[in-house]
């Protein structure tokens, strides 16, 4: 994994302790929309995949639907 990824994906799991259990989310509503769209959509894609890894071993984030822009879909739990 590489440097870059790792630092945006520990702020983006950092960010979903200041969601309120059972709120819905994409990767991209943990970042402010300006630093979103400055990181190259290859890096925002292997932090989607690196994202999804996570959520699926930890229990504080439940992997739900994707939305209707095929987006994956996260869920806080409590």
């Amino acid at each position: 994994m590489a440097k870059k990824e790792e630092k945006l994906l520990k702020k983006a799991w950092q960010e979903t302790k200041s969601l309120n259990d059972g709120e819905v989310f994409l990767v991209k509503d943990l970042f402010k929309g300006y630093k979103w769209n400055r990181i190259p959509t290859e890096e925002r894609t292997a932090l989607g995949r690196l994202f999804l890894e996570k959520a699926n071993k930890k229990k504080s984030v439940e992997v739900i639907d994707k939305s209707s822009s095929n987006q994956q879909q996260y869920k806080k739990k409590g």
